[in-house]
């Protein structure tokens, strides 16, 4: 049978799932995020789905939010045999996820029950995890509580970032949802599993408070969060009396006797500053007002630096 799908979604991550969709069915509508004042004029922009699915002639519907009774009205007036949501940005009630004919599909990026919430890509990095997922999640009202149909995982590694595994799991949500749509299409539901009552965790959303690291933490937990919070917000630290963005560092377990935030050693391999426990080693740094450079480049400006070797 052919499906009739509404999507709701707001960025990039979402795109790979809303084309997965349209391959898999007929888009009636996409809902996305109302357009929002970004860059340096301030300008209303549009989401990147929405600039998708001007780009195919599809319906657009932008509310605020479901309070209304119009809006209710028109996403029952679409008569679709499914919604899909992906990075919508909006907690759907209840009376808006009974209104499809099968409810409404949600694709997250964690194993669920772990990294429920906001930020779970950026999350699971910071925390150590070695394994990542999606989730196509059967939606209730609860945050990210409800049963999941299928899922896909992916191990995480040393190198990935919070970009890197977005990119990632931004392909494997539309790899699991073109699984779950092609089922239904068959006339067959995915089996909806409870999530489990333990190992429950939450992804907060991102703070750029959490950016600026502390030098008395372990060297392992910045490293940590520097990957997670690559691309966006970017750690900052003050480094030899300056602040600087750390696009890219690594732990390094040495044993020292200094006081955390003091220079270690610096080389063109890298800028070694003392931690809580462990050091951790810069390789790319940004100054203010400057772009990403090597720390060989950084050393060339710092020659009293050089001598700590």
């Amino acid at each position: 049978m052919t499906l009739r799908i509404v999507f709701a979604g707001t960025p990039e991550f979402a795109l790979p799932c809303l084309r997965a969709a349209a391959r898999c069915g007929d888009i009636a509508a996409v809902y996305t995020q109302p357009d929002r004042p970004a860059g340096r004029g301030r300008q209303l922009t549009p989401s990147p789905v929405k600039v998708e699915a001007l780009a195919n002639n599809w319906r657009i519907e932008q509310p605020e939010n479901f309070k209304s009774i119009d809006s209710k009205k028109v996403l029952r007036e679409l008569n679709a045999d499914i919604m899909i949501v992906v990075a919508y940005g909006l907690l759907l009630p209840q009376s808006v996820l009974d209104i499809p004919k099968h409810g409404c599909w949600n694709v997250h990026a964690s194993l669920l029950p772990r990294w429920r919430g906001a930020a779970p890509i950026q999350r699971a990095i910071e925390a150590g995890d070695t394994q990542s997922g999606v989730c196509l999640m059967q939606m209730e009202k609860g945050l990210d509580t409800g049963p999941v149909l299928l899922s896909l995982n992916t191990p995480i590694s040393n190198e990935d970032t919070g970009g890197s595994l977005h990119d990632r799991l931004s392909v494997l949500g539309a790899e699991v949802l073109t699984d779950g749509l092609k089922l239904l299409r068959a006339g067959i539901k995915p089996i909806a599993e409870v999530q489990a009552e333990t190992g429950v965790t939450y992804a907060h959303k991102l703070d750029k408070q959490e950016a600026k690291l502390d030098w008395t933490i372990s060297s392992q937990t910045l490293a940590n969060r520097i990957r997670a919070f690559n691309p966006w917000p970017i750690c900052e630290a003050h480094v030899n009396g300056e602040r600087l963005r750390i696009h890219h560092a690594i732990s390094i377990p040495v044993a020292h006797k200094q006081i955390p935030g003091t220079v270690l050693l610096a080389n063109q391999h890298g800028l070694d500053i003392a931690c809580g426990e462990g050091a951790l080693r810069l390789l790319h740094v940004q100054r203010e007002g400057g772009r990403m450079i090597s720390i060989a480049d950084y050393l060339n400006a710092h020659p009293a630096l050089r001598a700590l070797q």
